[in-house]
């Protein structure tokens, strides 16, 4: 038994031991290796396409095939990490994402590299949901999970805002190191993981006990249904999207359908209603959606407006990443006085501030005028992100914290996708290239996804305070 979860004094229990610090420091590290892996290639698209030849109207791809993979197969790599085991899932996961990282580094054409993305998409959609339940079973309940969630979070989100800037710096030295980094910080992990992660116990047996069905159509659903985005944020509706959406309705229906008859479902149908799941993954879809859509158009506005190179962009952006300081800090202490669900909420209306002020764009802003922005963006990570996973698990068996896992990540990175279709659609709306008020109107997109947040924000908030309301 790790010193994680041993149940000695209330005093010992509420310290946090040499091997529970690098139990988190492994998953931690994965869960920050994920967000910079895709962060990074947000900068580099543009010297990667040139140098690869793909076409303009194709460079998405590399991001796109990431998000359908993840996206497509998180629900799934939360299940099979319940069942099979968690540090195997987690380790075999890691493994995968560093193989496919190699071939993306080494890709001399643009469908190797598209391949090598999807790929390592699907390792991430495995690694994430485990390393997530990894957290919430290795940590009692209480003020210890709620510290190991914060700094969890705190990482994460880190990994988000700091590799546009690591993205930037090694684009500038060759955009293959964007894929080599990831390889390096991959490795070192593995080497540690080894020891401080739980052994397992017996492998289940995933005959009569894995619904196959109910995974095909979920993984198909979600595929088809991130297709669709990625179609229409290309042409609008297209045939090629409305076939996709109405194959993901299908999809779902019949995902539906086959839960409600397996004896043992992917998804218990039943789990979005308890606790505050339905909730967290709504207000991590909407805010992923906005913060990714509001760095996007920012990038451009920067890039393309103002002149300024990726290093300098990533520069911008790397204020953001005071979240990793100021979520240990703050969010566990918050979250004992208040509850997880109000600082999230807390955390939403940071957010919708900092997408407020940067309407008043103009076309001579500099850093100083960004700032106010930056930082309210940093706080609102800080108080979003690890609350969020908080609530997600809170009033839900332990055995099914793979399943919330895979839950709120396809919320976030699905939100992420839709977030970057939608302000695409609006900033190419006008006539011409992008001009200063394309982009404005391009960033009410995370003002109103932000405020709709706020609203299921709330909503959590009252029903956390019914759920832990004493009887009687």
């Amino acid at each position: 038994m790790t010193a994680a979860t041993s149940t000695p004094s209330p005093r010992r229990a509420e310290r946090m031991t040499a091997r529970a610090w690098a139990l988190l420091l492994v998953v931690c590290g994965a869960l920050f290796l994920e967000g910079i892996d895709i962060a990074m290639l947000n900068v580099a698209v543009p010297v990667i396409s040139d140098d690869l030849g793909v076409a303009d109207h194709d460079a998405h791809w590399i991001i796109s095939a990431y998000v359908l993979g993840y996206a497509g197969f998180m629900l799934l790599g939360g299940r099979v990490s319940d069942l099979v085991g968690r540090r195997r899932v987690f380790l075999g996961a890691l493994v995968v994402f560093i193989g496919f990282s190699v071939l993306g580094g080494v890709a001399t054409a643009g469908w190797i590299l598209v391949v090598a993305r999807f790929a390592t998409g699907v390792a991430a959609a495995f690694l994430t949901p485990a390393g997530f339940s990894i957290v919430t079973t290795s940590f009692p309940e209480g003020p210890l999970r709620t510290r190991a969630l914060a700094v969890y979070g705190a990482v994460g989100a880190a990994g988000f805002t700091l590799g546009t800037v690591a993205g930037g710096a090694l684009t500038s030295v060759g955009w293959r190191w964007v894929f080599f980094a990831p390889v390096v910080i991959g490795l070192a992990l593995l080497a540690v993981a080894v020891r401080p992660i739980r052994a397992d116990g017996p492998r289940a047996s995933l005959v009569g006990s894995f619904d196959l069905a109910g995974a095909v159509t979920a993984t198909g659903g979600m595929v088809a249904l991130v297709l669709a985005v990625v179609s229409a944020s290309e042409g609008g509706l297209s045939p090629g999207a409305l076939a996709g959406a109405v194959l993901a309705a299908a999809l779902f229906v019949a995902f539906v359908v086959v839960e409600r008859r397996a004896a043992a479902p992917l998804v218990r149908l039943g789990l979005l209603r308890e606790g505050l799941l339905a909730h967290a993954g709504a207000v991590g879809l909407l805010f992923m959606g906005a913060f990714f859509g509001f760095q996007f158009v920012l990038t451009l506005y920067l890039q393309e407006l103002r002149g300024w190179s990726p290093l300098e962009v990533g520069l911008t952006f790397a204020i953001m990443g005071a979240d990793l300081l100021l979520a240990p800090l703050l969010a566990p202490r918050l979250v004992q006085r208040l509850g997880s669900a109000v600082v999230m909420t807390l955390g939403v209306a940071a957010g919708l501030g900092s997408y407020l002020l940067v309407l008043r764009l103009t076309d001579d802003w500099a850093y100083l005028d960004l700032l106010p922005s930056l930082l309210l963006v940093a706080v609102a990570f800080a108080l979003v992100y690890g609350p969020l996973t908080d609530a997600a698990t809170e009033g839900i068996r332990e055995d099914e914290h793979g399943v919330a896992g895979g839950v709120v990540y396809t919320a976030f990175q699905f939100g992420g996708a839709l977030g970057l279709a939608l302000v695409t659609a609006v900033l190419v709306a006008g006539d011409g290239p992008p001009a200063l008020a394309d982009h404005t109107r391009a960033l009410l997109v995370p003002a109103v996804a932000t405020g709709l947040a706020l609203v299921i924000g709330l909503a959590a908030s009252r029903r956390q305070r019914r759920l832990t309301r004493p009887v009687g």
